[in-house]
């Protein structure tokens, strides 16, 4: 294996900076990973991932510092903007090109390259002729560390945008760029702002969110395209959706994750995904007959229930091959509130919810749900008796309800718990929901205070079985809502 350093020119004059891993027989064919995180200092441990590729799947593995990052030339303006494309554009056909190449070029990456292996996937290069997306999603909108049902995620704002804040105006390696690179860098803190600042303008849904979001015209994608996600990460609802209106060939692999990778995940158990990547990668970049597409398009690893830690070590549960979907064996099934008043009422309190999760949280034990039960005590509860029998739900769960609030913008919050015999409360899954974006995120509409609506709320994608057997008595419980529809498995 080979290791080199590389600078990409692109049409403008600007230059990216490049790591490219080479194996022993060339050509070969290239694998991009393209992130803003600086690959010379923040992110540099990533090369063992890079070189485990490039000597087990025999693949040149390229690492590339997006514009205006590491040490790449220009000015970073906000995150997937169309210029970001543009160039990616660009550098895969570099790559393809290359003496060392074979002409064909896979992407993948967590997180943000998992983002702009998908936005790469829509727009359709020539060379382009397979991604992985880990941890990433089809709607920036809905599904980012933005806005979740027309809500703002202020915890969100803690921690992401501002170290892309800081991080977009450090200088370039001094040893790596030259004598230029006082320049570059004081470029970059002159022609920067905080990305913040341009998605608190956008705050309800549009053209600017569609950009760079594969949601709703999945038919964009023809190369075959894998998605691997986590229950206890945050871009979990980018999966039976996008894996369900994909017309390519398609991979879903859900394990019980968080914003981590599957080798060192907390909660477990664990995976390592360097022998999924190289397999899939090598059928469809170098044709390999290696048995992906007999595979089972989806495997998934059903959650049971588990009593609630902050640092979890392992989830209860196992793994599950599916065929596709919907599964054909599911049925819907409404619970129904227990018999009480017809309207119950609800002071709000602002200290409600900081039992429930940080949903891309990457190091624990911050993140991951506690004990529900002092948020269950303080919001309007729903219980159902214990199961006589084991119930499985996959997918999404929703809450139907009709509301009144005192002001015209409100928020609802929904959560599914499996409470145990001693009163622990885990949580199963959530949704939050502007009132106002009850009908439309792109023309919301205020409450008339005091006038009741309905409201239906799509809580995020789960895996759980609930059951006497399993859990010793444990029973469902609902918060604020009249009605949860679910989607339990027949004969589980």
């Amino acid at each position: 294996m080979e290791h080199r350093r590389a600078w990409i020119p692109l049409a403008d004059g600007t230059r990216l900076a490049a790591r490219l891993w080479l194996p022993a027989t060339l050509p070969a064919p290239a694998l991009l990973e393209a992130l803003p995180y600086r690959m010379d200092d923040l992110t540099a441990s990533y090369s063992s991932e890079y070189e485990r590729l490039c000597r087990e799947g025999g693949l040149a593995v390229a690492r590339v510092d997006l514009r205006g990052t590491g040490s790449s030339g220009g000015v970073a303006v906000d995150e997937y903007a169309p210029l970001e494309q543009a160039d990616l554009a660009e550098v895969i056909e570099w790559l393809s090109s290359q003496r060392w190449c074979t002409g064909r070029v896979g992407m993948y990456g967590t997180s943000y390259s998992g983002f702009n292996s998908i936005q790469m996937a829509v727009e359709r290069p020539a060379a382009l002729h397979a991604i992985c997306a880990i941890y990433a999603t089809d709607d920036r909108y809905t599904d980012d560390v933005h806005y979740t049902g027309g809500a703002l995620r202020a915890l969100d704002l803690l921690d992401y945008v501002l170290y892309m804040a800081a991080l977009v105006v450090l200088p370039p390696v001094p040893s790596l760029v030259g004598e230029t690179w006082r320049k570059e860098w004081l470029q970059r803190i002159e022609g920067s702002e905080p990305w913040l600042l341009r998605w608190l303008e956008e705050q309800r849904d549009g053209q600017y969110w569609r950009h760079g979001s594969l949601r709703p015209a999945y038919d964009r994608i023809s190369c075959p395209t894998m998605l691997v996600a986590g229950w206890a990460d945050g871009y979990r609802n980018n999966t039976f959706r996008t894996f369900e209106a994909l017309r390519c060939p398609k991979q879903l692999l859900l394990g019980p994750w968080s914003h981590m990778s599957p080798a060192a995940s907390l909660p477990g158990p664990h995976l390592d995904l360097v022998p999924e990547l190289v397999r899939w990668f090598r059928r469809w970049l170098c044709d390999e007959d290696n048995g992906v597409e007999s595979d089972p398009p989806i495997r998934v690893f059903v959650r049971r229930s588990t009593r609630p830690e902050p640092d979890l070590a392992e989830v209860r549960g196992s793994w599950r091959f599916e065929p596709g979907w919907p599964l054909e064996r599911t049925r819907s099934e409404v619970l129904a509130a227990e018999p009480g008043p017809d309207l119950r009422e609800l002071e709000i309190r602002g200290d409600i919810g900081a039992s429930a999760w940080i949903s891309c949280a990457g190091r624990l034990p911050w993140g991951q749900p506690t004990d529900q039960r002092e948020d269950d005590a303080r919001s309007l509860r729903y219980e159902w008796a214990p199961l006589e029998s084991e119930v499985e739900i996959l997918g999404h769960p929703k809450l139907e309800l009709t509301v009144a609030s005192s002001t015209p913008v409100a928020y609802l919050s929904a959560k599914l718990c499996d409470v145990f015999p001693d009163g622990t409360s885990a949580l199963v899954t959530r949704g939050l929901l502007n009132l106002a974006h009850r009908s439309s995120s792109v023309a919301p509409e205020p409450l008339v205070p005091g006038k009741p609506v309905p409201v239906e709320v799509e809580l995020e994608a789960t895996s759980w079985v609930f059951g006497r057997v399993i859990a010793s008595g444990s029973r469902w419980r609902g918060r604020t809502g009249r009605m949860f529809g679910l989607h339990p498995l027949q004969g589980s």
